[in-house]
């Protein structure tokens, strides 16, 4: 019996922006179903990294998403009996799912600031290609390169 196709969701755009990038990260920030919540979160801190950069905060939020997105990463396959970390590309879909949670989740890593004001300095540091994010997106780049050797493994 064949699998149940999955299809592509048609992605809804933020209210105050009309951007479907900050829709999808505002649902990357919810937790619990509070989107009113997340929603609140992000425009605050959308107007922090606006009062900050002096720049448009949509403008500002995408470069840092670039600058964040990894090429390449790491998948384990088992050859042998051994497993092997295999370096692959990243699959478009992949790249903005995982970007948005490095941010999300180095924001949330920071103490002692509302989550508003933790997530736009982490958005503005990114934007200049630095901060807790960018780290993770160098390690992941780094144990791709270190396991290069095993790339005629991949499938």
């Amino acid at each position: 019996m064949r699998r149940k196709r999955n299809y592509k969701r048609e992605r809804q755009p933020d209210l105050k922006y009309g951007n479907i990038i900050i829709g999808r990260f505002i649902n990357y920030l919810m937790s619990s179903g509070k989107k009113s919540v997340a929603e609140g979160v992000m425009y605050d801190a959308m107007d922090l990294v606006e009062k900050e950069s002096k720049q448009s905060p949509v403008v500002v939020l995408e470069k840092a998403l670039e600058n964040i997105t990894p090429m390449v990463e790491v998948a384990s396959k088992r050859v042998g009996g051994a497993n092997y970390q295999v370096p692959r590309e990243v699959r478009p879909a992949r790249k903005f799912m995982l970007s948005a949670h490095w941010l999300i989740n180095a924001a949330r890593a920071k103490k002692g600031k509302p989550m508003a004001a933790k997530l736009a300095e982490e958005i503005l540091l990114a934007f200049k290609n630095e901060g807790g994010a960018i780290k993770k997106k160098q390690d992941m780049h780094r144990m791709a390169e270190a396991n290069r050797a095993f790339a005629h493994f991949s499938w």
